[in-house]
């Protein structure tokens, strides 16, 4: 199952993952938020990831905002295909755009209710699913952080405080789930070429390629490069990788 399914990394983590053989339930939102300068992803565009990953796909409209719709996303992919193995939390926003005491109070939710409580939703609503399966277990809960996770950023701490949380709750929910074949890990892309880029991007009046100044190769990333990063975490044979955060960043944090 892959939260913001429908563009940029999740979309292009759910093209991967079917590609490796996996069946995906791709979840997206697939309208608008009124708090959000700019738009989201369409049905249109979920359907036509969902044709690109096969007939083994499907996909579901929900909100990460929202524990009932999470719920029934992951019955969906219970009832669909038998079981679930392997959860990617991709779905993200950008705000910001001003000095934290001078974000307004629905900038400041609006992130940290996708960027960090949607986390924690999908992976509430998914972890007694992957616990299901019988042993020996090969789970994996994966999320997309973000470089801006380790380190601070003027202008986006509303983004920054979300993804650092989002670390922290990684950590913590590896140790809750160690002892039961479920890994718990993130992934930390550097500036990636996808929408909400182009968004950050506009927040500050700059052309997206002015971010590959923060990466040592000298350009910014592109969504399959952080979709191999999460295929890797994926792998059945990755069960002694948890609790960790894997910098897919070109550099960005060293």
């Amino acid at each position: 199952m892959v939260t913001g399914a429908a563009r940029g990394i999740g979309a292009a983590s759910a093209r991967r993952l079917a590609a490796e053989g996996c069946a995906v339930v791709a979840v997206d939102i697939c309208h608008d938020v009124p708090e959000l300068r700019y738009p989201l992803a369409t049905a249109a565009d979920l359907d036509a990831v969902v044709a690109d990953c096969g007939p083994q796909a499907i996909g579901v409209h929900a909100d990460v905002r929202n524990s009932d719709e999470l719920d029934r996303a992951v019955a969906v992919a219970v009832e669909r295909f038998g079981g679930l193995d392997v959860v990617l939390a991709a779905a993200g926003v950008i705000t910001g755009g001003d000095a934290a005491w001078k974000l307004a109070d629905d900038t400041w939710q609006i992130s940290i209710d996708v960027n960090l409580t949607g986390v924690w939703r999908t992976f509430k609503a998914a972890t007694p699913a992957l616990l299901a399966q019988p042993q020996p277990r090969t789970g994996r809960l994966i999320a997309i952080a973000s470089a801006a996770g380790m380190r601070g950023n003027p202008s986006i701490a509303d983004y920054t405080a979300a993804k650092h949380g989002v670390i922290g709750l990684v950590r913590s929910m590896a140790l809750e789930l160690a002892a039961h074949g479920v890994t718990v890990n993130a992934v930390a892309p550097g500036s990636t070429e996808t929408a909400i880029l182009r968004a950050s991007a506009a927040v500050d009046g700059i052309e997206t390629s002015e971010f590959s100044i923060h990466h040592p190769i000298g350009r910014n990333l592109e969504a399959e490069e952080i979709a191999a990063g999460v295929s890797w975490l994926a792998a059945a044979d990755r069960g002694a990788v948890t609790g960790i955060v894997l910098p897919v960043d070109g550099g960005m944090t060293i």
